[in-house]
C-alpha cells in the first residue's frame, strides 16, 4: 500500500511539472507575440471663454391673464433700456414666447376648486454677447430691476469656446506625445526601448473649471466659468523594441 502511494505522489508531481513546463512555454510565446506596451497620455491646456449669455425671467402674478400680459408689456422696455444702458445692441437681445398659467384656490377642505385664484405669466428674454465680463457683470446686476418694481428670476449665465475644434486637434498631438514619453521611462528599467504605433485610441475630452479634478466617461462640457481648462486623453499602444 505504502508502496502504491509513492508511485502515484511520483506520478502526481511529474504531471504538475509537466504543466508548469507547457504554461512556460505558452507564456513566453505570448510574450514574443504580443511584445508591445499599453500607455494612456494627456495634454491639457487653460482657455478664455470668447462668448456667453445668460437667460432670465421678468415675473408676474396678477389675477387674470390680461392684467399679467398688460403688465409684463410695460415692463419689457424698462428692461430693454437698462439692458442697452449695460451696453447690449438689440440683436444680442432675444425676446422669447411667454408662457403662463392659472393658479386655483382652496376650499376649507385644502381641495383646489375652479375658481381662479391668479394667473402667472414667465417672461424669457436671453442675452449673449462675445464681451464674456459684461455677460458676468450683468447677470449679478440685473437684480437692480427689482427695485423698480421688476420681479427677475436669472439663470446662470454660460459661457463657451469657438476653438475647440482646433485646439482638440493639437491636443491629441501632445497626449500622443506625452504617452510616447511615459513608454520610455516605463521601459528604461529594462533596457527596452519603444518602437512604433500599434494603435492609437483618443478617449474623451474633458472641459472642466481650472481647478476641477473631475472626469467622466462621457466626457465633460462646462459652461459655468469663464476660465476653462482643456484636458484630452490618448491611449497609444507601442511595440518594443
Amino acid at each position: 500500500m505504502l508502496e502504491k502511494l509513492e508511485k502515484f505522489q511520483i506520478v502526481l508531481m511529474a504531471v504538475i511539472l509537466a504543466l508548469g513546463a507547457v504554461w512556460a512555454v505558452n507564456t513566453a510565446t505570448s510574450n514574443i507575440v504580443k511584445d508591445n506596451i499599453a500607455v494612456t497620455g494627456s495634454a491639457y491646456e487653460i482657455v478664455q471663454s470668447d462668448s456667453g449669455m445668460f437667460e432670465f425671467d421678468i415675473v408676474t402674478r396678477q389675477p387674470n391673464r390680461v392684467a399679467a400680459y398688460t403688465l409684463v408689456q410695460k415692463q419689457i422696455p424698462e428692461v430693454i433700456s437698462y439692458l442697452k444702458d449695460k451696453g447690449f445692441s438689440d440683436d444680442a437681445i432675444e425676446i422669447k414666447t411667454s408662457n403662463g398659467y392659472n393658479t386655483y384656490k382652496y376650499n376649507s377642505n385644502g381641495v383646489s376648486t375652479n375658481e381662479i385664484a391668479y394667473y402667472n405669466l414667465t417672461q424669457p428674454i436671453v442675452v449673449k454677447s462675445t464681451d464674456v465680463q459684461k455677460i458676468k457683470e450683468t447677470s449679478v446686476d440685473i437684480q437692480t430691476l427689482i427695485s423698480k418694481g421688476i420681479e427677475i428670476n436669472p439663470m446662470p449665465p454660460q459661457y463657451y469656446y469657438s476653438k475647440l475644434s482646433d485646439m482638440k486637434v493639437n491636443l491629441l498631438k501632445e497626449a500622443t506625445t506625452d504617452a510616447k514619453v511615459r513608454a520610455a521611462a516605463m521601459l528604461n528599467a529594462t533596457h527596452n526601448k519603444v518602437g512604433n504605433i500599434e494603435s492609437v485610441r483618443m478617449g474623451v475630452f474633458q472641459i472642466t473649471p481650472v481647478d476641477s479634478t473631475s472626469v467622466s466617461d462621457m466626457g465633460i462640457n462646462d459652461t459655468s466659468t469663464i476660465e476653462k481648462k482643456v484636458t484630452a486623453v490618448a491611449n497609444v499602444v507601442f511595440r518594443i523594441k
